[in-house]
Protein backbone atom coordinates (compact mmCIF):
# COMPACT_ATOMS: atom_id res chain seq x y z
CA UNK A 1 0.00 0.00 0.00
CA UNK A 2 1.08 3.51 -1.15
CA UNK A 3 1.44 6.01 1.53
CA UNK A 4 -1.20 8.14 0.39
CA UNK A 5 -3.20 5.28 1.03
CA UNK A 6 -1.92 4.45 4.31
CA UNK A 7 -2.79 7.93 5.54
CA UNK A 8 -6.57 7.58 3.64
CA UNK A 9 -6.94 4.70 5.56
CA UNK A 10 -5.77 6.22 9.20
CA UNK A 11 -8.28 9.27 8.15
CA UNK A 12 -10.77 7.03 7.81
CA UNK A 13 -9.94 4.94 10.97
CA UNK A 14 -10.05 8.65 12.95
CA UNK A 15 -13.14 9.59 11.38
CA UNK A 16 -15.04 6.84 12.52
CA UNK A 17 -13.30 7.16 16.07
CA UNK A 18 -14.96 10.97 16.01
CA UNK A 19 -18.65 9.97 15.01
CA UNK A 20 -18.61 7.53 17.82
CA UNK A 21 -17.26 9.69 20.12
CA UNK A 22 -19.49 12.61 19.34
CA UNK A 23 -22.61 9.69 19.32
CA UNK A 24 -21.39 8.92 22.94
CA UNK A 25 -21.21 12.54 24.17
CA UNK A 26 -24.41 13.17 22.99
CA UNK A 27 -25.78 10.08 24.61
CA UNK A 28 -24.35 11.35 28.30
CA UNK A 29 -25.09 14.87 27.46
CA UNK A 30 -28.52 13.79 26.81
CA UNK A 31 -28.80 11.15 30.24
CA UNK A 32 -27.59 14.52 32.39
CA UNK A 33 -30.15 16.53 30.63
CA UNK A 34 -33.21 14.34 31.99
CA UNK A 35 -31.22 13.70 35.56
CA UNK A 36 -31.72 17.39 36.02
CA UNK A 37 -28.35 19.46 34.65
CA UNK A 38 -29.86 21.99 32.96
CA UNK A 39 -27.42 22.29 30.71
CA UNK A 40 -26.15 18.69 30.53
CA UNK A 41 -22.13 18.15 30.37
CA UNK A 42 -20.95 21.38 30.66
CA UNK A 43 -23.30 22.02 33.53
CA UNK A 44 -21.47 18.37 35.20
CA UNK A 45 -18.57 20.11 34.78
CA UNK A 46 -18.56 22.92 36.36
CA UNK A 47 -20.17 21.40 39.18
CA UNK A 48 -17.61 19.33 39.35
CA UNK A 49 -14.61 21.76 39.03
CA UNK A 50 -16.62 24.02 41.79
CA UNK A 51 -16.45 20.95 44.05
CA UNK A 52 -12.57 20.24 43.77
CA UNK A 53 -12.42 24.00 44.36
CA UNK A 54 -14.24 23.96 47.37
CA UNK A 55 -11.93 21.45 48.64
CA UNK A 56 -14.04 18.07 47.70
CA UNK A 57 -12.02 15.14 48.65
CA UNK A 58 -13.29 11.97 46.52
CA UNK A 59 -13.02 8.37 49.34
CA UNK A 60 -12.11 6.82 45.87
CA UNK A 61 -8.97 6.28 43.99
CA UNK A 62 -7.85 8.88 41.60
CA UNK A 63 -7.53 6.26 38.60
CA UNK A 64 -9.23 2.97 39.79
CA UNK A 65 -8.14 -0.25 38.38
CA UNK A 66 -8.63 -0.38 35.25
CA UNK A 67 -8.64 3.45 34.27
CA UNK A 68 -4.59 3.90 34.86
CA UNK A 69 -4.19 5.23 31.07
CA UNK A 70 -7.63 7.99 31.45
Amino acid sequence: MDQIQELRSKIAILESKVDYLESEMGYVNNLLLKCGFPEGIKTLTDTVEELLEGGFESPFPPNPKGFENF
